[in-house]
């Protein structure tokens, strides 16, 4: 069994003496279900219901108050009404527009019964519905693909685990990047890590990715609002994982024939499904920083072991000695994406990375990450300082002097000075320290 970070969450959330009705938002096959049984165990009782059976369904649309309900439900599940602890959980709550409706009551009624619910299309479904959640009657919690962290508890490790959670890690240094370039390898879909934990072969998870993908391609049809954006999705989800980190132009995307508006509207389903990203530019240094939706995006996937295995670039992963080599460094920049995004707790996270809003600049940064109130310019790079001209412009700008690289080798600090002489920190950060990110900048900054 894999410790999932938001187990955390949930029994602080049960703890919580303003509770509401806590709606569980990612991707089909990241983990929801299995958290929320693990997680009923904190109960005395628990009920379950899927709206995906009709048997299930139907107690929203019979049952119209919450007492005669809540009866229903205990009755559905056979389990005796007790004033003990109780948990509700409602998977698969888009079929049904009443049971969304009922969240409220459950909140205002019912407050004694803890609810929880899920849906694996849930935002592109509500949308085409016109259903929205209860205004201030819910909260939500992000659900992604396991961390690095997750990651090394999924397969054993939970010693070397330990070791990056109490940052006293750089002794076993390359055991630890051995381990972190399997996880790159790998990535964080939990039925991937558990069938890897096994034996640690790559070669036994392909069964893994192809039913991944193929239920993706399969539900497709239900994301989409017309059989031409049907056809979109599919396309993009075939073909863009070779895409993945790079900033895309969504006319003829990959090699396609459609519009610019058909590609944009297809990945935006995808993104509202938690399938995709598209991580847009700031040009500020400073907060706050927007992302300028009129220039182009980079393409970021759910997970790097999908793009790894889609890509058919698994031997090269497996086979590098520095992921930031691999596919123009494009792996090492799309699995630091993937842990810094892990990292959020909110459902409105949101990579960004910068670009100089000069005109004919073409100076770029991966990533931008907010510490306090700074915004701090984090790169994904082996190599020496003279590399790093783009952040070195990006220095020159910014009201503080702190900055990051994000490379294979050990935790280290450069005091260095910029091409315009302006005095700044570096901290060299290796991969798997990005889990803990916050504890080793507040060391240093």
């Amino acid at each position: 069994m894999i410790y999932r970070k938001a187990l955390d969450y949930l029994i602080s959330w049960k703890n919580s003496g303003n509770r509401k009705p806590l709606v569980l938002r990612g991707a089909r096959q990241v983990g929801k279900s299995t958290l929320v049984e693990i997680f009923s165990r904190h109960y005395d009782t628990y009920l379950k219901l899927n709206l995906e059976k009709p048997s299930d369904s139907i107690l929203f649309d019979k049952y119209k108050d919450t007492v005669t309900l809540l009866k229903a439900i205990y009755l559905h599940n056979k389990k005796v009404i007790t004033k003990k602890s109780t948990l509700l959980f409602i998977d698969e709550i888009q079929h049904n527009a009443r049971a969304i409706s009922m969240l409220r009551y459950f909140y205002e009624e019912a407050p004694h019964i803890h609810v929880v619910v899920a849906g694996s299309l849930l935002e592109s479904l509500l949308n085409q519905k016109k259903v929205i959640f209860p205004v201030g009657r819910v909260e939500y919690y992000p659900v992604r693909p396991c961390s690095f962290l997750e990651f090394l508890d999924g397969i054993g490790e939970e010693y070397d685990k330990n070791l990056i959670e109490t940052t006293d890690a750089e002794p076993a240094h390359q055991r630890l990047m051995n381990l972190f370039r399997e996880y790159a390898l790998v990535g964080g879909m939990p039925e991937a890590v558990v069938q890897y934990s096994k034996n640690r072969d790559i070669l036994s998870v392909s069964k893994v990715y192809e039913s991944l993908l193929a239920a993706y391609i399969d539900d497709a049809e239900k994301y989409a609002a017309n059989d031409t954006e049907n056809k979109i999705i599919r396309h993009c989800l075939k073909a863009g994982w070779k895409k993945a980190a790079e900033v895309i132009t969504f006319e003829g995307f990959a090699g396609s024939s459609y519009k610019s508006r058909e590609v944009g509207n297809a990945l935006r389903t995808l993104q509202k499904a938690f399938l995709a990203d598209l991580v847009y530019p700031a040009g500020s240094t400073e907060l706050p920083a927007l992302p300028n939706l009129n220039k182009r995006p980079k393409l970021f996937w759910l997970d790097t072991g999908l793009v790894n295995f889609y890509s058919k670039i698994q031997t090269n992963v497996f086979s590098v000695n520095d992921i930031s080599d691999l596919w123009r460094g494009r792996i090492a920049e799309h699995i630091t994406g993937q842990e810094l995004i892990c990292k959020n707790e909110s459902v409105l996270a949101e990579l960004m990375y910068w670009r100089r809003d000069v005109q004919g600049s073409d100076a770029e940064i991966d990533f931008l990450y907010q510490y306090d109130t700074k915004l701090i310019p984090v790169e994904v790079k082996s190599g020496h300082n003279s590399k790093l001209k783009s952040l070195h412009i990006f220095m020159n700008d910014a009201p503080h002097n702190f900055a990051i690289r994000i490379w294979q080798n050990s935790l280290s600090v450069d005091d260095l000075q910029t091409s315009a002489g302006k005095k700044i920190r570096l901290l060299n950060l290796p991969f798997y320290y990005i889990s803990v990110l916050d504890k080793i900048v507040s060391r240093y900054i």
